[in-house]
């Protein structure tokens, strides 16, 4: 029994479980949720290490196919062009995290909230606070939505769009990565897009206010009206706000 096994779990089996880890670990290593600081290393490799067992049986005959050879040569060439789809596919839902924290920076200043630093959350770097609640916020929700799941799906269904042993030119990943891009600033200005009319119209307000009565400190006084009205803006909006970013994820992983 044992003989068989070792037969069976030859070295041709070996490098292609090798190169299915490649892809998956790569992705893992930067989509939003898996990717933060706050999960350990050790974690993140199980996990991928895990991910690739459990799609291994599926995909198996997709990478087998797809080695001619067992050459060095080829075998560099494989594990180059599975690590640059994975971090392709990675960097991708990174886009939107980071549209999520550009467009969350934003609606700190809007609300008078930027100079109060915040908790670094995904990253090392601090962020304002408002950016760090919808960062973790949006990153809770992919859990609990169960939208981690159709990360694995999509890294499946990627071996029937991208096959192993395509030659991808770096400028066309960089042209999809680019309107990925486009596709995830625009999400987050359109969900934020309030609190950018809430700026201009509160800054307007108070500069009215300030040229008509000059003697009065209305920029000091005003502050915290604006903070407590950005804050209950925010409320208000923050269950649709996150829907709508979520419905744009949960689109890309789909059909991205």
């Amino acid at each position: 029994m044992s003989g068989l096994l070792v037969a069976a779990i030859g070295p041709e089996m070996v490098l292609a479980t090798f190169l299915l880890f490649c892809r998956i670990g790569a992705c893992m290593l930067v989509i939003p949720g898996f990717s933060s600081d706050r999960v350990a290393m050790r974690i993140r490799l199980l996990m991928s290490v895990a991910a690739t067992f459990a799609m291994a049986p599926m995909l198996l005959p997709i990478m087998r196919q797809a080695m001619p050879d067992m050459e060095l040569a080829t075998t560099v060439r494989l594990i180059a062009g599975e690590l640059y789809i994975g971090l392709l596919i990675g960097l991708m839902g990174r886009a939107f995290l980071a549209a999520l924290e550009t467009i969350g920076t934003l609606m700190s200043m809007a609300m008078g909230l930027n100079n109060i630093p915040g908790v670094p959350v995904a990253g090392g770097e601090s962020m304002p606070p408002v950016a760090s609640l919808l960062s973790v916020a949006a990153t809770a929700m992919i859990f609990i939505t169960d939208q981690h799941q159709e990360v694995f799906r999509g890294l499946a269904q990627s071996y029937t769009r991208l096959p192993p042993g395509l030659t991808m030119a770096p400028l066309d990943g960089l042209e999809q990565f680019a309107g990925q891009l486009s596709t995830a600033f625009w999400l987050a200005l359109r969900v934020g897009s309030p609190f950018i009319v809430y700026s201009v119209v509160v800054n307007f307000a108070i500069g009215i206010t300030n040229r008509l009565t000059p003697q009065i400190p209305v920029y000091f006084i005003s502050m915290p009206l604006i903070i407590i009205g950005g804050l209950y803006f925010l409320f208000v909006v923050i269950s649709d706000f996150l829907r709508i970013f979520l419905d744009g994820y949960f689109t890309w992983l789909q059909y991205g």
